[in-house]
């Protein structure tokens, strides 16, 4: 059974070598190149001779030259294959959110015991999202604490929802009433409810905050 390469990229040499260990002694992984910085890790993935690589890759974020995020953001465009893992002894929001939108699938912090890196590393394998439980648990407070976005026109009825709708293709109140068989006088009170209710002064303000036009 083939092993799965991965790609490690650290500048600490003690710490690289310690990884290069850890995956070549898994049984499953094999070290496929190791680099001291984001500069000629991106040299490698990206050499048209090495085609589209299919691996994983551990990387540090606080590399000398180029950060481990400029790395995913390199690569990751132009070849979706890899997967990243950022380790790190960063764990801020700004850094994490920065990394996983430059594409990374996972986050580990350096403080996690060997054995659960290889876990990690299983999971990344499988198309999963690894991350250390205090990295998680704040990405999750991040999203929870985001105001919820408000649309006015939840407030409305399904019937003067649909009468908004008819006003926003262009129709007139006659055709609006006609259409939903209802009076003019019914549509001009659903009208006047929906102002209201949007704080709107007109239609075209009305379709605006409804976030119709």
């Amino acid at each position: 059974m083939s092993k799965t390469p991965v790609v490690i990229v650290e500048d600490d040499v003690e710490i690289r070598r310690f990884l290069s260990a850890l995956v070549e002694n898994s049984g499953e992984f094999e070290l496929s190149a190791s680099f001291g910085n984001a500069e000629d890790a991106i040299s490698h993935f990206l050499a048209p001779e090495n085609g589209e690589i299919n691996c994983l890759v551990l990387t540090d974020i606080g590399l000398p030259g180029k950060s481990g995020i400029d790395l995913i953001g390199a690569v990751k465009p132009v070849n979706a294959k890899v997967q990243f893992m950022v380790l790190s002894v960063y764990d801020d929001a700004e850094r994490v959110f920065k990394a996983l939108k430059a594409g990374a699938s996972g986050y580990i912090l350096k403080n996690t015991p060997a054995d659960k890196l290889i876990e990690a590393l299983q999971d990344l394998h499988r198309g999963g999202s690894p991350m250390t439980s205090q990295v998680a648990r704040m990405v999750v407070t991040t999203f929870q604490d985001q105001p919820q976005e408000i649309n006015p026109a939840d407030n409305l009825s399904m019937r003067e929802k649909e009468v908004l709708d008819w006003l926003a293709k262009g129709y007139r109140y006659q055709q609006i009433a006609d259409h939903l068989f209802i009076s003019i006088e019914t549509v001009r009170t659903h009208i006047r409810n929906i102002y209201e209710k949007l704080h709107a002064r007109n239609r075209a303000e009305a379709l605006k905050k409804a976030k119709l036009n």
